[in-house]
């Protein structure tokens, strides 16, 4: 901390340049930032104690009855590798499925690149026609 009380000679030289740099208000700054951090740290910290699920893979198990329902990069959908048409036959295919007994899985694929909305139309179109067990297909992280 400077201060400057005059000339040690006790003339009037008011033409002198200070070259001082007053920190005072430098240090008084990052003392309320350090205050400020010290005392939201521990709020940003806490949260709510839960179990998180851990990661495990299952082997799909296929079995004759499950169907297949694929969309591509570009929002086609396929049914078991065959190509469906519109939204109404890819509906009237699950209401098929749906009214079978045992009903069969549905194993959604959706290609990396498609939109979402493909895949949740199709998602949305099972769940109108009433099929209880849909799962999605993806592939497993590199390890």
């Amino acid at each position: 901390m400077a201060v400057s009380l005059g000339p040690a000679d006790g003339g009037e030289d008011d033409d002198q340049v200070m070259a001082a740099i007053n920190t005072t208000p430098l240090v008084d700054v990052m003392l309320v930032l350090l205050i400020i951090f010290l005392i939201t740290i521990p709020v940003v910290t806490q949260t709510v104690p839960v179990q998180l699920p851990k990661e495990a893979n299952q082997p799909t198990v296929t079995q004759p009855g499950n169907v297949t329902v694929a969309v591509d990069h570009h929002g086609k959908v396929w049914w078991n590798e065959e190509s469906v048409a519109d939204r109404a036959a890819l509906t009237a295919r699950l209401e098929a499925a749906a009214a079978r007994a045992p009903q069969p899985e549905i194993h959604i694929r959706g290609d990396r690149d498609v939109a979402y909305e493909h895949v949740g139309r199709v998602l949305a179109a099972a769940q109108r026609s009433g099929i209880a067990k849909v799962s999605f297909i993806t592939e497993p992280p590199p390890r």
